[in-house]
This record gives structure tokens, sequence and C-alpha cells, in this order.
């Protein structure tokens, strides 16, 4: 089979899957208790006409724009239900992450435990998308990144000792004492500085450091699950070396790759060709 035809076909299921999608219609969840929710942006290589370019084939510009994935799932659970969108904005990211957890069982019995790097965009989307129903941790081994730029400038001679004794300080919640031992670090004058930036982005988030209320509740006080399924889901794809995507592909191939994740893939099928049948036109089994 010619790789043209092969391109066509997947070009046309997954365009098929996003209009499916989009018309998708999403009621809330039954199911009571804990959910993990997670969101986290990667950018992507796009190629887009150049707006001055007289020949729109060979005038390009290339450049790289976030998509933003999410995942919800019962706690406890090892299967996720992930969603995601390409460059609709902040709130369509939220509102994506909403039917995300609708589709994950989320309803008005249950809580999100929401995890990820503390950009104030997702927190956002937490407070609108589920309220009181929803709580925000920051991602720990964020914090800790921080605090290791800062543990140069705090203690030069010991540096590794003293983030462990900052660590041990977050994991019980006090969030205070590693504030003072920043203190005396701090340049306000200096925002470049590392102790003053480690100092800037825990104050900023001190609603949102409860880990120890995380560790005592076995709920995940890190976000790796959003960063390992960007890698197998989104850069596994769309991020091959040489390879840059049309806006349109981008967002046809992103619903392609959620519905394989999401496990939808046969049932796709089974549509197709029960549409297949009713037209009489012929359709292609796999991809």
């Amino acid at each position: 089979m010619p790789v043209s035809t092969m391109q066509r076909t997947t070009e046309h299921h997954a365009h098929c899957i996003y209009e499916q999608e989009v018309a998708r219609v999403i009621g809330p969840g039954t199911a009571a208790g804990v959910f993990i929710g997670e969101m986290d942006g990667s950018m992507v290589p796009v190629v887009e006409p150049s707006p001055e370019a007289e020949d729109k084939r060979k005038d390009k510009v290339l450049s790289w724009k976030e998509v933003r994935l999410n995942l919800v799932h019962p706690q406890g659970s090892v299967t996720p239900v992930f969603g995601g969108n390409f460059a609709d904005g902040v709130e369509e990211s939220g509102r994506q992450w909403g039917r995300c957890a609708a589709k994950a069982g989320f309803g008005p019995s249950s809580h999100l435990h929401g995890v990820g790097d503390g950009a104030p965009w997702i927190v956002n989307q937490v407070d609108l998308q589920f309220g009181t129903q929803g709580s925000y941790l920051v991602d720990f081994f964020h914090v800790c990144e921080y605090l290791g730029e800062a543990a140069q400038g705090c203690a030069a001679d010991h540096p590794q000792a003293w983030l462990d004794v900052q660590k041990e300080r977050l994991k019980t919640n006090q969030t205070a004492a590693v504030l003072d031992a920043l203190a005396p670090f701090v340049r306000a004058d200096e925002n470049d500085n590392p102790v003053t930036a480690c100092d800037r982005y825990l104050r900023h988030r001190l609603d949102h450091l409860d880990y120890q209320g995380a560790i005592q509740q076995g709920l995940p006080i890190g976000s790796g699950e959003i960063e390992r399924a960007h890698r197998s889901i989104i850069q596994e794809r769309l991020k091959l070396p040489g390879a840059w995507w049309l806006p349109d592909h981008v967002k046809t191939m992103l619903a392609l790759r959620l519905n394989r994740a999401n496990r939808e893939w046969e049932a796709y099928w089974q549509r197709a060709e029960k549409e297949a049948a009713g037209t009489g036109q012929p359709t292609v089994a796999s991809l």
C-alpha cells in the first residue's frame, strides 16, 4: 500500500474521531469518593503558511505550540481517562478536564485531588470546573527543583543536607520553617536570584502545599503520571524527528491518540463498519 494512501486513510479516520468527540455529550458521573486529576502542556512542532507569502505552498512559518493533556481516575485505579486540546485557550483546557472527569465517573459526590506544577492557569481551572469539589497540590518534585537551586545560596558547604531537611519539613507542612531557612538569603532586588525565586514561588502557593494531608490519605504528591502520558500519547507520535504538523492535523491526530489511550479504538471501528455497511462503502479494518 502506498505511503500516501496510508496517510490519507489515517487523516480521514483521525478527522472522523475528532468530529465524533466534538459532538459527543458527556453527562456527570455517579461515583463517590476521591479522584486523581492532573493536567500539563507539551510543545509540538507546527507549520503554517506565512501571512505575507504570495505562494502559500512554499513560504512557511515554523513554530512550537502547546498541546494540553489531562487525566482523571478514581483513587487506587491504574486506568486513567485522558482528555486534551490544542490551541483553544485555557478555558477549553478546563472544559476538557471536566469532560474527562465525567467520563471517569466523577459526579456530585466526588472530590478531585489535582496535582501539577503550580501554574496559575491550572489552579484557576480547578476552581472553575470543580469548585468546592476540587483541591490542588503543587507537584512536590517541582518545588524541590526550586529548593535545589536555592540550596547553593543557603548552604554552599552542605547543599544536599540542607535540601533534605527542607524536603522533610515540606512533607510535614512546616512551610513556615522552610521560608525561615530561605529568608536570610533572599535578595528582594534580584528577581533572578535562585533563593529569591524559590521564596516567591512558595509564598504564591501557600494554599497548595498540604503534602502531609495528601500522604496521610494515600494521595499522590507528584504529577509524574501526566508527564509519562505526554511522552506516550503526544510526543511519541507528534514529535517525530523532522515532522512538522498543520494545526488542524494536530487536533485530529490528538483525538486519534486519545481515542486509543482511552481504549475506545474498537468501538470506533465497530461504528465505522456499521456506517460502511449501511452505505455500501468499503472500510479499512485497521491502520
